[in-house]
């Protein structure tokens, strides 16, 4: 079954790559920085990657905007999301944002890459792994702004990943680098972090969720993405969450709670995530195609490929055309003021 998402090396798939994108167990790949240096090369890499390998794989990448933008050099530079809440008008929040989305989506989208990560939802700001990357610390605000943002990714045919349920805004810590754990009651976090997960399941507009590596004392012992309590119990029996759900990178310090690579990954399965991501440790993604057993029930696996299914993009973009659109363009400029405007604001 596939299930693991991998990462590339450099800006040339090689052979090995080849080979381990084509295990059973692998589903896709994620994109970063150090694949890219110039559009063309990496389209010229997802091509690849498409022709190569011999199956289908979901590709995927992090271009949220702000700090998060894995490809900038040829690509719009989008806001960060707490610049749109900078914003004085409401109506230019909303249009924005919702532009924000298309924008990011259709310029994925025409370089064949399926899904970008987004959009963020956690509350607030303090957070040294959410910071800007926040809508607001408002919920009705993040929630809108969320809203319209994936109206827009939609429109382009992208699906779309709420993370990192159930919130990560309130801890300070930032669980690439350790555990962060938040103390508070379990009525604190559902009465305002879920907030914004639960009102965008309720409304159809979330297609995948990914969960933090954060462990919530108060309400179970394991962190929210290898917690039964928190995937089976609340997002898919309290919330009703039918979509795919993501592990965050199984290769971040804050995953090291669960074990080594491989007890992570089984934990994170048997906690009910559908596709695991590891990246930044090949021995790891080795050791876990190596050694990683499934023996999942007939039901679980077809709603497990279903769910994998649906997540891949639903239009195609031709760079060329797409850039030469009146709606490009002005989003291309508008969108890079926007952020350029909110990166000068916060160095007054």
């Amino acid at each position: 079954m596939s299930t693991l998402l991998i990462d590339l090396e450099g800006y040339e798939l090689t052979q090995e790559e080849v080979e381990l994108l084509e295990h059973p167990l692998v589903a896709g790949l994620i994109l970063f920085t150090r694949n890219f240096y110039e559009r063309e090369q990496i389209q010229a890499l997802v091509k690849s990657v498409r022709e190569r390998v011999k199956k289908t794989l979901l590709i995927t990448v992090d271009q949220e905007g702000g700090r998060v933008q894995r490809f900038r050099k040829g690509f719009t530079q989008l806001p960060a999301m707490q610049a749109f809440d900078s914003l004085s008008d409401i109506l230019q929040q909303q249009h924005w944002a919702r532009e924000s989305g298309w924008q990011m989506a259709a310029e994925m989208s025409a370089l064949d890459i399926d899904l970008s990560f987004a959009p963020v939802l956690d509350l607030g700001h303090e957070c040294r792994a959410i910071g800007d990357r926040s809508f607001s610390s408002d919920v009705q605000i993040a929630v809108n702004l969320a809203s319209v943002f994936i109206d827009g990714m939609r429109e382009a045919g992208m699906a779309t990943t709420g993370k990192h349920f159930p919130g990560h805004g309130h801890v300070l810590a930032d669980s690439h680098l350790e555990t962060p754990y938040d103390e508070r009651p379990q009525e604190a976090i559902f009465s305002r972090d879920l907030q914004p997960f639960k009102q965008l399941i309720a409304q159809q507009k979330l297609d995948a969720i990914m969960p933090a590596h954060v462990i919530y004392t108060q309400c179970d012992s394991q962190p929210a993405s290898g917690s039964e309590y928190w995937l089976k119990r609340i997002l898919r029996e309290k919330l009703n969450f039918s979509g795919a759900i993501f592990s965050d990178d199984l290769g971040m310090r804050g995953a090291g709670f669960m074990g080594d690579f491989v007890a992570r990954s089984e934990k994170a399965l048997n906690a009910g995530c559908d596709l695991l991501l590891l990246c930044n440790e090949r021995a790891g993604v080795i050791q876990v195609l190596d050694q990683l057993k499934l023996t999942e029930n007939q039901p679980h696996f077809i709603q497990r490929q279903t769910r994998l299914k649906s997540l891949f993009k639903k239009k195609s973009y031709n760079w060329s055309e797409l850039t030469k659109t009146p709606r490009w363009l002005e989003n291309h400029k508008k969108l890079s003021a926007l952020q350029q405007a909110w990166l000068a604001s916060k160095n007054d």
